[in-house]
């Protein structure tokens, strides 16, 4: 399988891994097909993304666009982060293989879930 080079930055050493203990906002997504699991922290001040986290215990494609989604949503308002699609986090990695692409995905899973989260202890 054909990885990026930015896909094996990513995988090797990966940016805002870790928990956040006081986090306003945290989800969890998993595929039992492959065994990925994504876990996401945010803290929110002022509508924004101050800080985010996150801990996958899965392949270097699930690990590579955890960390590229963090990247791509930090700093960003709430409304930004909820637009994040998994073709861009795939498209900032430079691609990833067709069978990978369910990854790309559960990061975008995994930033809805923390944000709705964060909206419903806010609400």
């Amino acid at each position: 399988m054909e990885y990026s080079e930015k896909v094996m930055d990513h995988f090797m050493n990966p940016r805002n891994v870790g928990k956040i203990e006081d986090a306003d906002g945290v989800g969890e997504v998993g595929n039992a097909k492959c065994g990925d699991i994504m876990k996401m922290y945010i803290k929110v001040e002022n509508n924004i993304l101050v800080d985010v986290k996150f801990n996958t215990f899965g392949c270097a494609s699930a690990i590579a666009t955890s960390s590229m989604a963090t990247e791509l949503i930090k700093g960003k308002t709430v409304e930004e982060a909820l637009e994040l699609t998994n073709k861009a986090v795939a498209e900032a990695l430079d691609g990833l293989p067709p069978v990978k692409m369910h990854c790309s995905v559960l990061a975008e899973e995994a930033i809805k879930a923390a944000i709705e989260d964060y909206m419903s202890k806010k609400a």
